[in-house]
């Protein structure tokens, strides 16, 4: 049997833990989510770079798009 000491710290520490561990599927998307919008970026011409940040700056701000 554990020492009661020893199993009473680390009940202590799992319930004032303030992050549960991540479970590997989250580290996985996690790390190809980081990829991802490098990868896309890259992939674009500056002409869609510069219409998909028009659109997000309309949709952040409410302003409309009037074709610039």
């Amino acid at each position: 049997m554990a020492d009661l000491n020893q199993l009473a710290a680390r009940l202590v520490q799992q319930a004032t833990d303030p992050e549960p561990p991540e479970s590997s599927a989250q580290a996985s998307g996690r790390k190809g989510g980081l990829k991802g919008g490098k990868a896309r970026a890259a992939k674009l011409s500056a002409e869609q770079r510069a219409e998909i940040a028009k659109k997000a700056a309309s949709a952040r701000w409410g302003k409309p798009l009037n074709g610039r």
